[in-house]
């Protein structure tokens, strides 16, 4: 990557994270578990240590014998929850003197301590796309972050080795979001255009590069946002974009093919008209779930139905909170509205876990109990889908960060305006969607 401050910030969260986990083994034993990736077990074990999952099975698995072991009978246990679009930390992205910031960064405006943490833990979310808002073309680079207590958003941040760091992708929208007074752009076809600028632009700036061969005499004059834009052509940094009407989604697959950036396509209102098209382009899509549309007129055809709808064009989809467009405790609540809406049950849990993690390049570490992977996992007290079941315990690299039975926590599951004083204040351009 090229931000080589931030690489340090992240290599050294690694190391504090490395410290983070816990030293001897605990099995969790007794639970159904969901693995997603295989059968799930009613009565399995899970074992984890050192942050990572060493295994996961039936009641036959065997436990190591200095292991901590957790009855966990009847319960169930869950990835930890992905959400792919929210607005936690109290960030905020580009401002109004152009409607395209790819130079601005959520990382810089997050407060780690900010109490809407809390809120995702309580819903048994473990991996967070951070969006900056909506009411831009491009409103800035986004970043990925486990919510877990941390003295600075460097200690949340997402490292991967392999000699790759992912922090982020970047946000950009259409549709009446983005529309406005000068410098913002005042119809749909002019909104194109800008981006449609701002890419030529940057493939200007590429064959500069290119032409200079490694000799920083011929280099361009350094570039922020130039730099950016170039990870978005070179595959290194995904394009998460709002998107509602139909015509809007086709519009961002056409700017997509042109271009040939990686794309996530966000909320798609529409996706149901346009599930052919989206599975053609190999486009993922994040969803939002709510039982009371509005906000904008474009989202006035919000329906349950969009999942099952991209589940059976062959799309690959998953869900998102938008936090504060719903709240991040009820994000189990979205997969079951879409159940209701014909969306297979497993294909849901699929969409609440690893689909939203391959969505952020994560699919290798996060998103599903397989040994290997981060040991980020929930325990709830019954089925996933059920009005009656509550998020009891939330794991975090082998972890626990978030405890329903401990009364420090439980007011953050229950709790209103009195525990959130500005978690539900977002405005909607400028904070949320």
């Amino acid at each position: 990557m090229t931000f080589r401050p931030l690489l340090l910030g992240l290599l050294c969260a690694g190391l504090l994270s490395a410290g983070f986990a816990q030293e001897q083994p605990i099995a969790f034993r007794g639970a159904r578990i969901m693995p997603v990736e295989g059968t799930p077990f009613d009565n399995g074990v899970l074992v984890v240590q050192h942050g990572k999952i060493i295994s996961v099975g039936p009641s036959s698995t065997a436990i190591p014998s200095d292991a901590t072991v957790v009855d966990v009978s009847g319960k169930t246990i869950l990835p930890g929850l992905v959400d792919t679009h929210s607005h936690i930390g109290g960030g905020s992205g580009g401002d109004r003197s152009s409607a395209l910031h790819p130079d601005v960064r959520i990382l810089d405006g997050i407060n780690p301590r900010d109490e809407s943490f809390k809120r995702a833990l309580a819903g048994g979310i473990t991996t967070v796309n951070i969006m900056p808002g909506s009411g831009h073309l491009m409103s800035g680079q986004t970043v990925y972050v486990k919510p877990r207590p941390a003295n600075s958003v460097e200690e949340m941040l997402v490292y991967v080795d392999k000699g790759k760091t992912i922090y982020g992708g970047m946000k950009m929208a259409n549709g009446t979001n983005s529309i406005g007074e000068k410098p913002f752009p005042g119809t749909r076809a002019k909104s194109a255009a800008l981006v449609r600028q701002l890419f030529l632009k940057a493939l200007d700036y590429r064959a500069k590069v290119a032409a200079a061969n490694g000799n920083a005499e011929k280099m361009p004059k350094r570039d922020l946002e130039m730099e950016a834009m170039l990870e978005i052509l070179d595959g290194r940094r995904i394009v998460h974009h709002h998107t509602h009407r139909a015509d809007d989604i086709i519009t961002v697959l056409r700017l997509q093919k042109e271009f040939g950036f990686r794309v996530v396509l966000h909320h798609v209102t529409d996706a149901y008209l346009v599930a052919k098209e989206i599975a053609e382009a190999k486009a993922g899509s994040s969803i939002i779930v709510i039982d009371s549309p509005g906000g904008k007129e474009e989202a006035l055809n919000l329906n349950f139905i969009n999942g099952a709808a991209l589940v059976k064009a062959g799309a690959l989809f998953g869900f998102h909170t938008d936090d504060g467009i719903t709240d991040s405790r009820l994000f189990l609540r979205s997969a079951a509205l879409a159940v209701r809406g014909g969306l297979d049950r497993t294909e849901a849990i699929k969409a609440l876990t690893l689909n939203g993690a391959k969505m952020l390049d994560l699919g290798d570490r996060v998103g599903s109990l397989k040994p290997g992977k981060d040991a980020d996992f929930v325990v709830l007290s019954g089925d996933p889908f059920s009005v009656y079941t509550h998020v009891e315990q939330t794991w975090i690299d082998g972890k626990k960060v978030w405890d329903r039975s401990n009364p420090n926590d439980y007011p953050y599951a229950v709790g209103g305006y009195d525990v959130y004083p500005d978690g539900f204040s977002l405005d909607v351009c400028g904070g949320g969607e």
